[in-house]
C-alpha cells in the first residue's frame, strides 16, 4: 500500500474488463496499489469491480485505469448516478454482446465436436463400428473440422493467454490454451508425419475431438456461469427497479410530469392512490396509508399525515397527498440503501484470506505439475499419448475460479436478502462476525421501548392545586424545550396539551446523564436523575413512596427542583414494542446473552426487563460509560453485539464486535453501525444473525468443494489411479469438470436467495 494522507481521501468504483480469473483480479490489485496517492484498493472477481480509495492531490481516476490497461485489462469508473439507477446502457450491452457471441460460438463448437466424437468413437473404443462412416475417422477432415472451433471459439483464451504471457504471468486461460494447443498440435503432427509414429512400432493417434469439446464445454460453463453471477446480484436490480421514473411537480400552480432526475429539492409533489413516490420528503397536505415494505420489510401500510416523513419508491395505498422534496438523487433513502448494498457486496470477508493466498500460485503451481506429469509418464512408460493425455487433463480439470468464486458470490446474495428484508449490512466483514456473536447488549429507549414516551404521572410537593401544578409545569417545559432528549420531548408535549404557554430560559445546560438545568424569571430550574439530585444534596423523601411506586410500574421518574428544592416528579413511560418480547426470547433461543443497558434507575429497567424476558440489567448507566460497558462484556471474552438508535449510542456501537443500528434512530448512530435494521424491530437482529449463519454455511459448503475438487481432480487427471486400476481420466470428462466446477459454486451460492428467517 502507498504511503499517503488519511485526508482528502476519495473513493471510486471501477468497473473492469478482461478478467479470466481470480488471478487477473490480484493482478489489477497489485497494479492498482503502484499507483502513488492509492491508499486502498479491492478487487472482487464476482462483481468485476474495483474499490479504490485515493488521494485526488496525488493521482486521478484516469492514472488508476491507465496502471490497469498497463496490467493487460481495461477500467471505467461507474458514475454515482449509474450505480443508483443502474441506468448504464453500455455495461448492459456489453453483457448482451458477450452473451450473443458466447452462444453463437457453443452452437458452431457444439456441432462440430459431436461430428468429432462421432468419428472418433471407433478410435475411443477399440471396436469396429461399422455404422460409423469410415470417412468420418479421416484425420485430416477432422482437422480442418477442429480449426474453427480452436481459433475461433477459442480465440478468446488465446488472447488471454497472450496477454498474460506479455506481463511475465500466467491465467486460467493460459491453461486452456496450453491444454487444447497441446492435443491439438500433437494431433496436428500426427496427421502430417505419421511416419514418425509407424516407424517407431506406434500409431499415430489424433485427439481432435478433446480439444473441440473441452473448448465447447468451457464456453458452455462459462455462458451459465455469467447468467449465474448475473442472478446473484437480482437484490440490487429489484432495488433499481422500485424507483418512480416520473414525479407530478406543482410548479406555478400548475402540474406537471417530470423525469425522476429532474426534480429538486423544495419541489411540492403530488401523489395520488396506487402511485409509488418519486422521492424522499415531508407531507404538507392530504394523508394516506404507505406501504413500506421495500425500506422495512414490514407488510403493513403505514399512516402518514402533514408532518410525516415518506421515502421514495414506497407505495401510496389509499389517499392523496402533497408532500415536499427534501431530499433527491444519490440522496433518497433508496439511492443511500443501493450504494450500502454494493459497496457490502464488494468488499470482502476475512473468511476468503486462504483462497486469495491459494489462487495467488494456483495458475504456476499446475503449470509445474502438468510439466512433471508428462515428463514422468513418458520416462517411466515411453508412451508419449499416456503422457499427453494425463498432461492435457490436469491443464483442463484446474479451476481457480471455483475458488476465487466461492466467498463473494455467497456473500453479494447474502447482502443482498439482508436488504430484502430490511436489513443492511455494511460490509462482508460484519456479515461474517454476526454469526459468532455470543452477547447482544440492546439500549432501552427506542430500542426495547417505541422510542416515543409520554408523560402518565405529575405530582408536586405541594399537591396538585392547579395553579401551582400548572406553573411549575410552565417552568419544567421551558427548560426542557431546549433540550432534544425524548423524555424531554414527552414533557413539552404534556405541557402543550395542558395548553400552558412557554417562555425563554437561559444559562441552559444539559449534563450528560443527570439532567438540565436553566433559569427562568430568576429561578434556576433543575429536572434530573434521583442520582444527580443527591449530588446537588437536594433531599427528595417528600416524594419518594410515589416515586418508587411508579418506577415499579417500569415508568421513568424525573424529579423537579426549584431554587435548590424538590418541587415535584414527573412519571414518563415509553411502551414496548410489540414485537420486542417475543425478539427477545428468540435471541435466547440462539443460545445468546441479552443484556439491556440503560441510563434509567435499576428499578423501572428491571421493570422493563422482566416484561420482555431480559434477565442481566445494567441501569443507571451515563451516555460517556456505555462504551466501556461493552468493553466489560468484551473482555470477558465474549463477542458483543450493541444495538442502539441514539446519538448517545454512537460510541458503544463503534466499540462493539458488531454495531446494530436502529434504523429510525440518528444518522450518527446508523454511520457507527456495522449493520442498520430499517424497520427498528428488534426481529430484525435474529434474522440477521440467521443470515449471517446462512451465509457463512454456504461460503464454507463452496470452499470446501472448490479446494476438494482441485486436490482430487488434479491428481485423478495426473494420472495417479492408473497403476491401481489401470484407468485414466479422459480430458473431455476434465474439461466438463472444469467448465461446471465455477458453475456449481455460483448455483449453490444462489441456494441463499431461499432464505427465510422463519424457517432457519
Amino acid at each position: 500500500m502507498n504511503s499517503t494522507s488519511t485526508t482528502n481521501i476519495e473513493n471510486v468504483n471501477l468497473k473492469l474488463r478482461g478478467m479470466s480469473c481470480v488471478s487477473c483480479a490480484s493482478r489489477i490489485k497489485s497494479a492498482i496499489l503502484t499507483v502513488p496517492g492509492v491508499a486502498e484498493c479491492n478487487v472482487n472477481f464476482g462483481t468485476e469491480q474495483a474499490a479504490v480509495k485515493y488521494n485526488p492531490r496525488q493521482t486521478s481516476i484516469k492514472a488508476i485505469q491507465e496502471a490497469v490497461e498497463a496490467a493487460g485489462y481495461s477500467a471505467y469508473s461507474l458514475q454515482e448516478q449509474e450505480m443508483v439507477t443502474g441506468e448504464d446502457d453500455a455495461e448492459q450491452a456489453a453483457r448482451q454482446a458477450e452473451s450473443r457471441d458466447l452462444i453463437r460460438k457453443i452452437i458452431v463448437g457444439g456441432v462440430i465436436s459431436i461430428i468429432l466424437i462421432i468419428g472418433s468413437l471407433p478410435m475411443m473404443t477399440g471396436l469396429n463400428l461399422p455404422f460409423i462412416p469410415a470417412w468420418l475417422h479421416n484425420p485430416w477432415l477432422q482437422l480442418i473440422l477442429t480449426v474453427p472451433v480452436q481459433f475461433w471459439c477459442g480465440y478468446r483464451f488465446y488472447i488471454g493467454a497472450w496477454k498474460a504471457f506479455k506481463r511475465h504471468a500466467a491465467t486460467m486461460d493460459t491453461l486452456i490454451a496450453l491444454g487444447t494447443s497441446a492435443a491439438y498440435f500433437y494431433s496436428l503432427f500426427a496427421t502430417v508425419f505419421p511416419s514418425f509414429f509407424l516407424d517407431r512400432g506406434l500409431m499415430p493417434e489424433v485427439y481432435y475431438e478433446t480439444a473441440a469439446v473441452v473448448i465447447t464445454l468451457i464456453l458452455l460453463g462459462q455462458w451459465f456461469e455469467n447468467r449465474a453471477r448475473g442472478q446473484t446480484s437480482e437484490a440490487i436490480r429489484k432495488l433499481m427497479g422500485l424507483q418512480a421514473k416520473d414525479a407530478r411537480v406543482i410548479r406555478n400552480g400548475r402540474e406537471i410530469d417530470v423525469p425522476i432526475n429532474e426534480v429538486q429539492i423544495g419541489d411540492t409533489i403530488l401523489v395520488r392512490p396506487g402511485e409509488k413516490i418519486p422521492v424522499d420528503g415531508e407531507i404538507i397536505s392530504g394523508s394516506s396509508t404507505i406501504d413500506e415494505a421495500m425500506v422495512t420489510g414490514e407488510s403493513i401500510p403505514v399512516k402518514k399525515q402533514p408532518g410525516d416523513e415518506v421515502i421514495g419508491a414506497t407505495i401510496n395505498k389509499t389517499g392523496s397527498f402533497q408532500f415536499l422534496a427534501t431530499r433527491v438523487g444519490k440522496d433518497t433513502v433508496l439511492a443511500q440503501i443501493v450504494k450500502l448494498v454494493q459497496d457490502a457486496q464488494g468488499s470482502k470477508a476475512p473468511i476468503q484470506r486462504l483462497a486469495d493466498k491459494v489462487t495467488g500460485w494456483f495458475v504456476p503451481v499446475v503449470i509445474a505439475i502438468a510439466i512433471a506429469t508428462f515428463v514422468l509418464w513418458f520416462i517411466f512408460m515411453g508412451n508419449v499419448s499416456l503422457a499427453l493425455i494425463t498432461t492435457v487433463g490436469v491443464l483442463i480439470i484446474a479451476c481457480p475460479c471455483a475458488l476465487g468464486l466461492a466467498t463473494p458470490t455467497s456473500v453479494m446474495v447474502g447482502t443482498g436478502k439482508g436488504a430484502e428484508n430490511g436489513i443492511l449490512i455494511k460490509s462482508a466483514e460484519s456479515l461474517e462476525l454476526a454469526h459468532k456473536i455470543q452477547t447482544i447488549v440492546l439500549d432501552k429507549t427506542g430500542t426495547i421501548t417505541q422510542g416515543k414516551p409520554t408523560v402518565t404521572n405529575y405530582a408536586t410537593v405541594k399537591g396538585i392545586t392547579g395553579s401551582i401544578e400548572l406553573k411549575l409545569l410552565r417552568l419544567v417545559a421551558t427548560v426542557e424545550r431546549n433540550s432534544e432528549h425524548p423524555l424531554a420531548e414527552a414533557i413539552v408535549r404534556y405541557a402543550q396539551s395542558q395548553n400552558i404557554n412557554l417562555t425563554e430560559a437561559t444559562e441552559f445546560e444539559a449534563i450528560a446523564g443527570s439532567g438540565v438545568q436553566g433559569t427562568v424569571s430568576d429561578r434556576l430550574i433543575q429536572i434530573g436523575t434521583q442520582r444527580w439530585m443527591s449530588e446537588l444534596d437536594i433531599k427528595t423523601d417528600a416524594l419518594q413512596p410515589q416515586k418508587e411506586t411508579w418506577e415499579a410500574d417500569g415508568k421513568t421518574v424525573v424529579l423537579i427542583a426549584v431554587d435548590g428544592e424538590l418541587e415535584g416528579i414527573i412519571g414518563i413511560a415509553d411502551a414496548i414494542k410489540p414485537s420486542s418480547p417475543a425478539a427477545v426470547r428468540a435471541l435466547r433461543n440462539l443460545d445468546l446473552e441479552v443484556v439491556m443497558l440503560t441510563g434509567d434507575n435499576q428499578k423501572t429497567a428491571e421493570a422493563i426487563a422482566r416484561e420482555v424476558g431480559i434477565v442481566r440489567v445494567e441501569a443507571e448507566v451515563r451516555p460517556d460509560q456505555k462504551a466501556a460497558k461493552v468493553r466489560e462484556l468484551q473482555e470477558e471474552g465474549k463477542i458483543t453485539a450493541m444495538v442502539g438508535d441514539g446519538i448517545n449510542d454512537a460510541p458503544a456501537l463503534a466499540q462493539a464486535d458488531v454495531g446494530i443500528a436502529i434504523g429510525t434512530g440518528t444518522d450518527v448512530a446508523i454511520a457507527a453501525s456495522d449493520i442498520t435494521l430499517i424497520s427498528g424491530e428488534l426481529q430484525g437482529i435474529v434474522t440477521a444473525i440467521k443470515l449471517s449463519k446462512a451465509t457463512i454455511s454456504n461460503i464454507r459448503q463452496n470452499l470446501f468443494f472448490a479446494f476438494i475438487y482441485n486436490v482430487l481432480g488434479i491428481p485423478i487427471a495426473a494420472g495417479i489411479l492408473f497403476p491401481f486400476f489401470g484407468w485414466l481420466l479422459n480430458p473431455i470428462i476434465a474439461g466438463g469438470a472444469m467448465a461446471f466446477s465455477s458453475v456449481s459454486v455460483v448455483t449453490n451460492a444462489l441456494r441463499l436467495r431461499k432464505f427465510n428467517p422463519s424457517r432457519s
